[in-house]
């Protein structure tokens, strides 16, 4: 809640908290873990198409850092989705179409399960974006995204999810 109130304060736009820390919490409440159990940081996607230079982005990185006591400041990573067509495939390997809003990058995550993100509204409401249902999240079952073909990424991060929770269910391929 640290990390989503000083996301709130900071008004990024088109913010949302996504990926492990998500899923993740959840993983650990429905089998009894530690709260953070697992959870390697916390992935903020935002989304600005109006200056997609690296120094705009940097510039408001360091602003989200500065608003995050220092424990959760070296663990929270800031990506503008309206950049990340720019880098993404030198880095994975894969091609990557423009995005045109931070929630559209939820369908490009390799499984289901992964695809869900929050945001804490100003009102105090948590607004939840989940492309393909929650079900999938909730019942500790990692399928493939369905508009995706199955990569090398999907295999390493349903290797590593297993590790820290045996209880995942996997379909055979």
């Amino acid at each position: 809640m640290r990390v989503l109130r000083a996301l709130r304060d900071l008004a990024l736009p088109d913010w949302r908290l996504f990926s492990g820390a998500i899923y993740q919490t959840v993983w650990n409440a429905l089998t009894g873990r530690p709260v953070e159990y697992g959870i390697k940081d916390f992935d903020v996607g935002y989304f600005d198409n109006v200056d997609l230079s690296w120094e705009a982005e940097d510039i408001l990185i360091r602003s989200v850092l500065r608003a995050l006591p220092g424990r959760l400041a070296g663990r929270v990573e800031v990506r503008n989705q309206a950049r990340v067509h720019l880098w993404f495939e030198a880095k994975f390997g894969e091609p990557y179409a423009p995005l045109g809003s931070t929630d559209e990058a939820l369908t490009r995550f390799t499984s289901t399960a992964f695809a869900v993100a929050v945001r804490l509204e100003p009102n105090e409401t948590m607004s939840i974006a989940a492309p393909f249902g929650l079900e999938d999240c909730f019942s500790m079952f990692l399928r493939p995204n369905p508009t995706r073909s199955l990569t090398d990424s999907y295999q390493r991060a349903v290797a590593s999810v297993l590790k820290r929770w045996p209880e995942l269910s996997v379909p055979d391929e």
